[in-house]
């Protein structure tokens, strides 16, 4: 078993953990866990891509982008839950190596700013979406 840095595998998750890269830097390139992510993301790109040249009244991309917005919160979910992890513990999973030190913990703040700042924006993004279809609908069913 090699040994895996707690701190980056933080960085990774925080960097481009939508595309998976700390779970294959983690579990290797069998993960079926880390294929899975990258796709929900590019999905979410291709919509901001769609609304850039489509405008904003482009439904499709309503339900895309918060994709986009759900991938970046959960990488920065899985970087506060590995550079929070107590170093025994990793030890134990990831092989025996020395203390995480403050790379991790400075790893942990930005995926807090980033993570909160994200998730915000997007439940933002999605509510105010939904809200603009219900305006829509009723002034479509009102005549």
């Amino acid at each position: 078993m090699r040994q895996r840095s707690k701190t980056l595998a933080t960085w990774l998750a925080l960097l481009a953990g939508s595309l998976g890269a700390h779970r294959f830097y983690l579990h290797g390139r069998g993960d079926t866990w880390a294929w899975l992510h990258p796709w929900p993301t590019l999905l979410g790109l291709a919509g901001v891509l769609r609304m850039r040249v489509l405008g904003q009244d482009d439904h499709l991309a309503w339900l895309l982008i918060p994709l986009l917005g759900l991938m970046l919160a959960q990488a920065m979910l899985a970087a506060i839950v590995i550079g929070l992890t107590p170093d025994e513990r990793w030890q134990a999973r990831f092989g025996a190596g020395r203390p995480s030190g403050w790379g991790a913990v400075l790893g942990v703040i930005a995926a807090l700013m980033v993570g909160g700042a994200v998730l915000m924006g997007t439940l933002a993004f999605g509510g105010q979406k939904y809200f603009e279809w219900q305006a829509e609908q009723a002034r479509t069913a009102a005549g």
